[in-house]
């Protein structure tokens, strides 16, 4: 692969991280997340898997090292392990650093094995709680059991297994030490997410599910000796250690502008739109590029262009009651 110039923003930030969303299908219809009848893009619209794996491609000879494959759920959609086999090259030819997925954990007991074979070594399991009933209302779909099985497959594979949670007042704050003890036990991070001001979602009403984690870390210090880590994962988590369990609890308050500065990454949906900052409407289509012709010049030239579009930061804003920069697109359809 020829080795282009790397993607360099208008702020000098080098791109080396691209999140990948490969389906905007999903088993589960979390509340925070999809409604409950949603309607899905017709398959016409989705890049196909050849495409996926250009376009991969093509963003790894620009210089990105990190790949995160999301959804929906990535692992529903059909052959997705011929794309991770595909970029399993890259990794064996050190352009490509790091192949990792975020999943709601319900295919793990399928794929853990294959995963690991096409050289993922890490993969974040979203879970905001432990109560099977509680996980049945908020996935709406959802069995806790399929979960905690594959959880426990991708651990008997040597896969790193992180916990990402949401924090949902009202929901799962009960249960914040029982979440911190449960991966303690089973030597795993966790990572707690503030809730974000996306999509039309009906009658969830983000401000009342609101739970600052200022207060949830305030609650950790209570029982435990926290330390702050300086160490970033090339995300937007700020890493803690605490020192009675030597468990690691990240916290991503993505409302806040800490880490705006430092962003490398970018996100690709499934229909090809490159979306340069989360909290922000911009995108270009990839797609056409990509689709208009089979030199891959023309998708590079078109990548080069968005990424010189890429902001400073974004306006997600929750001090005031009405919350400013809302986002109208679901969370499902840029990967989370």
């Amino acid at each position: 692969m020829d080795q282009q110039p790397p993607l360099v923003d208008p702020f000098l930030r080098a791109i080396s991280y691209l999140r990948v969303s490969v389906t905007d299908r999903c088993d589960f219809r979390c509340v925070y997340c999809m409604s409950e009848n949603m309607t899905f893009l017709p398959k016409k619209e989705l890049l196909t898997l050849e495409e996926l794996d250009r376009m991969c491609s093509t963003f790894v000879g620009l210089g990105v090292q990190k790949l995160r494959i999301t959804g929906g759920e990535p692992l529903v959609r059909r052959d997705i392990m011929t794309f991770f086999r595909g970029m399993t090259r890259h990794l064996d030819s050190g352009a490509l650093k790091e192949l990792t997925l975020t999943t709601n954990g319900s295919q793990l007991a399928r794929f853990a094995d294959a995963l690991y074979d096409a050289g993922v070594r890490r993969v974040n399991v979203s879970l905001d709680t432990l109560d099977a009933e509680k996980f049945a209302q908020i996935t709406r779909w959802g069995r806790l059991a399929q979960v905690l099985d594959g959880i426990e497959a991708a651990q008997r594979a040597g896969l790193r297994v992180k916990l990402n949670a949401v924090a949902l007042k009202g929901f799962n704050e009960s249960e914040l030490f029982d979440l911190q003890t449960w991966c303690a036990e089973r030597d795993m991070d966790l990572t707690f997410i503030e809730v974000m001001p996306m999509g039309d979602l009906g009658n969830e009403d983000r401000l009342d599910q609101y739970w600052s984690l200022k207060d949830l870390r305030a609650r950790l210090a209570e029982r435990f000796t926290l330390t702050d880590l300086a160490e970033r994962s090339g995300g937007p988590a700020r890493y803690v250690r605490l020192e009675e369990t030597g468990q690691k609890i990240g916290f991503i308050t993505p409302l806040t502008h800490n880490f705006c500065e430092s962003c490398n990454r970018v996100r690709l949906t499934c229909t090809g739109e490159l979306y340069m900052c989360l909290g922000q409407e911009d995108m270009a289509d990839l797609r056409a590029p990509l689709r208009a012709s089979p030199d891959d010049g023309v998708l590079r030239d078109a990548i080069r262009a968005a990424i010189l579009r890429k902001p400073k930061g974004h306006d997600f804003d929750y001090s005031r009651q009405a919350v400013d920069g809302q986002m109208t697109r679901h969370m499902s359809h840029t990967g989370g």
